[in-house]
């Protein structure tokens, strides 16, 4: 799914990026409104964020795959203070961390957008969608229809009772 979110979840001001040597490939597939993950091409393992060498086998050989954007909510926290005067009018805010079936390991900080905030809960399936601000394309989320297929490595474990 390549669908622009109508308002900016935050302000465009807060969007301007700075990108690495590491880092540009990333914000250069999501200018193209595609959601790529670096993976070792030597022992197949994912990483984000990028970085020069594989922190399990330190291979420098890398490969940028692409991901259906369709993962779950690993964590999240809701802001209850702007930490930045910028911010003031969104709080309360939310800040998610999703994971990927399609790229284990991976785990991406961003907002659940279009969705009330007491309906935000770990395991709810997401899907990325992309939104323009000062010329930066950040990945947001909204909620899936359907769940991910497969599972993603490093979920919680489920609470007993």
């Amino acid at each position: 799914m390549t669908t622009q979110s109508k308002k900016p979840y935050f302000l465009p001001s807060l969007a301007h990026l700075g990108a690495d040597m590491h880092t540009k490939p990333f914000w250069d597939y999501c200018k193209q409104s595609e959601l790529r993950f670096q993976r070792c091409a030597s022992c197949g393992k994912f990483r984000h964020p990028p970085s020069y060498g594989c922190r399990h086998c330190g291979s420098n050989k890398t490969e940028w795959v692409k991901s259906k954007g369709l993962g779950t909510i690993f964590t999240f926290t809701l802001p209850y203070h702007a930490v930045l005067p910028e911010v003031a009018e969104y709080v309360p805010y939310n800040v998610i961390v999703v994971e990927f079936p399609d790229a284990p390991g991976v785990r991406l900080i961003s907002n659940l957008i279009e969705t009330p905030l007491e309906e935000i809960k770990i395991g709810m399936p997401v899907q990325v969608v992309w939104e323009t601000a000062n010329e930066t394309v950040l990945p947001r989320f909204v909620r899936a229809k359907t769940a991910p297929a497969g599972k993603a490595k490093g979920k919680a474990p489920a609470k007993k009772r």
